[in-house]
C-alpha cells in the first residue's frame, strides 16, 4: 500500500486499455444538450453510464431534475467516509456540443472514439467526459490501492453546461447543505501549454450582447439607391471599429481593469503569470501585436479583457441580392476577469457608441453568460494541489489566476464559499465545440498519475480546516 502503487495502479488502467475503452462508451453515448432531440442520451448518460460507476465506488448517487424546465438533469453522489473528515467536491458536465458530423474529416465521426498518432478524436473525449472520467479513474485505483480515501468526496455532474449551466445556480443554492465541502477540485478547460501542467484557480466571465441597426423596412435597388441611402452594413463596420482598433485594442476602456490602467490587473496575478508565455498551435496562431500594448501574452488570456466578434450579417451571404439591405446585426462578447463590473458594461458600451456618432445602434439580448470567479493563488489549498502534482510529475506546475474559457466556479463560491482548484487536462488546440474534437493523449496520461497522486496525498493531510 503505497503512493506509488496507486500511481501505477492508475496509469495501468491508461496504458493498458480499460480507460480507453471506458471512455470509448461514454463518447458513444451522443449526450449533447443542444439538440433536444437527444434529451434521451442526456439522461442516458447519467443513469446508465455514470451511476453504476460511482455506486460501484461506494457513492450514494442521485439524479435531480434541472430546477429550469427544458434543461439538463443534474447529478449528485457522495462517499461520506467519516463526517469529521476534510470534503472534496468535484464536478463535471456530461453534456457535449452538437456533433456537427458531417464536418468531422474522413474516418472520423464524433460518437465513435478513434486514436490517431497521439490523439483521441471523438465529441466530448476533451470537453468534458475525457477530464472527469480521468477524475474518477484516478479515485478508483486509490481506493483499489488503499482499501478508503481517508477523505469525503462529493460530485455534481450537469448536463446543461453547453447552455450556459442553466439551473445550476438555483440547484446549487437549494442543495448546499448536501454539497457542503472543504474545496472544489475538478478538471475542465485547457492547460496553458501542451507540456504545461496547470492549475486555474478561477476562469474568465461572459458577457454576451447583440448590436443592431435597422434603417427601412426592406432591401432597395443597389443601383438606383446605391450611394444616396444609409449602407447599415458600412455603418456597423464602423461602429465595430470604434470599439476595437485595427489591432484588436479594446478603445471602450470602462471595460477593462482598472479602468484602462495596467496597474489595474492585481499584483498577485501579475506576479503567478511572470514569465508564462502562450504558444501557437495548429488551430490558432499567437499574434503579438494583438490586443493591449505592453501586456504578455498570457496576461492578455488570463489578466485582461478579450472583446469578441462572434458573428455579423447583413443581406444574405447565402445569396446576394442586388440590394441596399435594410438591416446590419452583430453579436459579440467579452471575456472579462473579476477586477471589472459586468454591471457597468452596457452603460459603458451605450455611452462610447453614443459618443462615437452611432446613436442608432440598439444594443440588445446584453447579459452575462458565465459569471467570473477567482480564488487567491496563494490559497493553502491551491499550493497543496501544487506540490501534489510537482511530486507525481516531477516538473514545475504552473497556477494561473483564471483560465480563459468560463466554467460555473462562481456558483460554488457563492453559494458553498469553497476554494476553486481547476486542473485542466486539456490544450487549446483540441478544438472542442468544432469538428475533429480530441483528448492529448500524453496530457491525459500526466492527470491521470497527477490526479491519483493527489487523492492519495488527501488522504495523508489536507490544509488546516477554517
Amino acid at each position: 500500500m503505497s503512493r506509488e502503487t496507486a500511481i501505477a495502479t492508475a496509469l495501468a488502467a491508461f496504458d493498458g486499455g480499460a480507460f480507453k475503452d471506458r471512455l470509448a462508451s461514454l463518447v458513444a453515448i451522443p449526450s449533447t444538450s443542444q439538440d433536444p432531440a437527444f434529451a434521451p442520451d442526456v439522461q442516458r448518460y447519467l443513469g446508465q453510464a455514470i451511476t453504476p460507476w460511482l455506486t460501484a465506488m461506494g457513492f450514494e448517487t442521485t439524479i435531480h431534475p434541472n430546477p429550469k424546465p427544458g434543461f439538463g438533469p443534474i447529478l449528485t453522489a457522495s462517499r461520506i467516509e467519516d463526517p469529521a473528515l476534510p470534503t472534496i467536491l468535484t464536478y463535471g458536465h456530461g453534456d457535449t456540443v452538437r456533433g456537427l458530423d458531417e464536418q468531422w474529416e474522413p474516418g472520423l465521426t464524433p460518437w465513435v472514439m478513434t486514436e490517431r498518432g497521439d490523439r483521441w478524436y471523438g465529441r466530448g473525449t476533451a470537453d468534458n467526459k475525457g477530464q472527469h472520467a480521468i477524475v474518477l479513474t484516478a479515485l478508483e485505483a486509490v481506493l483499489a490501492t488503499r482499501g478508503h480515501l481517508g477523505f469525503n468526496v462529493k460530485m455534481v455532474l450537469e448536463m446543461s453546461e453547453e447552455r450556459g449551466s442553466q439551473g445550476l445556480r438555483e440547484f446549487v443554492a437549494g442543495h448546499a447543505a448536501l454539497l457542503a465541502a472543504d474545496a472544489l477540485i475538478a478538471s475542465d478547460g485547457p492547460r496553458m501549454t501542451p507540456e504545461t501542467p496547470t492549475i486555474f484557480t478561477g476562469t474568465r466571465g461572459i458577457w454576451q450582447f447583440n448590436l443592431v441597426l435597422e434603417t427601412r423596412p426592406g432591401g432597395v435597388h443597389s443601383g438606383n439607391w446605391g450611394g444616396m441611402t444609409i449602407d447599415p452594413a458600412i455603418v456597423m463596420a464602423h461602429a465595430i471599429a470604434s470599439i476595437a482598433d485595427r489591432h484588436g485594442k479594446i478603445l471602450v476602456r470602462d471595460w477593462l481593469p482598472g479602468q484602462g490602467d495596467h496597474a489595474g490587473i492585481p499584483a498577485s496575478v501579475r506576479d503567478v503569470l511572470k514569465g508564462c508565455e502562450m504558444q501557437s498551435e495548429e488551430s490558432a496562431t499567437v499574434n503579438p501585436e494583438w490586443g493591449e500594448p505592453g501586456l504578455t501574452s498570457a496576461e492578455k488570456v488570463y489578466a485582461w479583457t478579450s472583446f469578441i466578434v462572434l458573428a455579423m450579417v447583413s443581406g444574405k451571404p447565402d445569396a446576394p441580392l442586388n440590394a441596399v439591405a435594410p438591416d446590419a446585426r452583430a453579436t459579440c462578447h467579452l471575456r472579462y476577469t473579476v477586477d471589472t463590473d459586468p454591471d457597468t458594461f452596457e452603460a459603458a458600451l451605450r455611452r462610447h457608441l453614443d459618443e462615437a456618432g452611432f446613436p442608432e445602434i440598439r444594443i440588445e439580448a446584453e447579459g452575462v453568460r458565465m459569471t467570473a470567479s477567482r480564488t487567491d493563488p496563494a490559497n493553502p489549498w491551491v499550493g497543496h494541489v501544487q506540490a501534489s502534482m510537482a511530486r507525481s510529475l516531477n516538473k514545475p506546475v504552473q497556477i494561473v489566476p483564471n483560465g480563459g474559457g468560463g466554467l460555473p466556479g462562481d456558483v460554488f463560491v457563492d453559494h458553498l464559499g469553497v476554494p476553486l482548484v481547476w486542473i485542466p487536462l486539456s490544450y487549446n488546440g483540441c478544438k472542442q465545440h468544432g469538428p475533429n474534437e480530441h483528448l492529448l493523449i500524453p496530457a491525459a496520461r500526466e492527470g491521470m498519475a497527477a490526479y491519483a497522486g493527489i487523492w492519495w496525498d488527501l488522504g495523508e493531510s489536507t490544509p488546516k480546516r477554517s
